[in-house]
């Protein structure tokens, strides 16, 4: 009997050595392919991110009329309104101290 029960206790140390073996293995690998799979996904995202086209350029701004420029075309408009009619004096005179004012 003694023989037999040390053939089962030797039994269960090398099956109980095998088993942590086997799961300190199994952690390790899982850790490295956790950390493979995590540089992947980075280079994958940066790889998107440079593939990307870039966003497009605001809109230009209109380059800035020549206020002196502008204001004398309104001029112009607002006399030729006069002349046909459209306005009367007194609103003429008002349009233009809105505009020169």
């Amino acid at each position: 009997m003694p023989g037999l029960l040390r053939g089962v206790a030797r039994t269960a140390v090398i099956a109980g050595t095998a088993t942590a073996v086997s799961n300190r293995v199994s952690r390790r690998q899982g850790g490295r392919w956790a950390q493979q799979d995590a540089q992947q996904q980075a280079q994958q995202e940066a790889q998107q991110q440079a593939a990307a086209p870039p966003p497009p350029p605001p809109p230009a701004a209109a380059p800035p009329a020549d206020d002196m420029t502008t204001k004398i075309e309104q001029l112009k408009q607002l006399s030729t309104l006069k002349e046909q009619g459209v306005l009367t004096e007194t609103e003429f005179a008002e349009q233009k101290r809105r505009l020169l004012g």
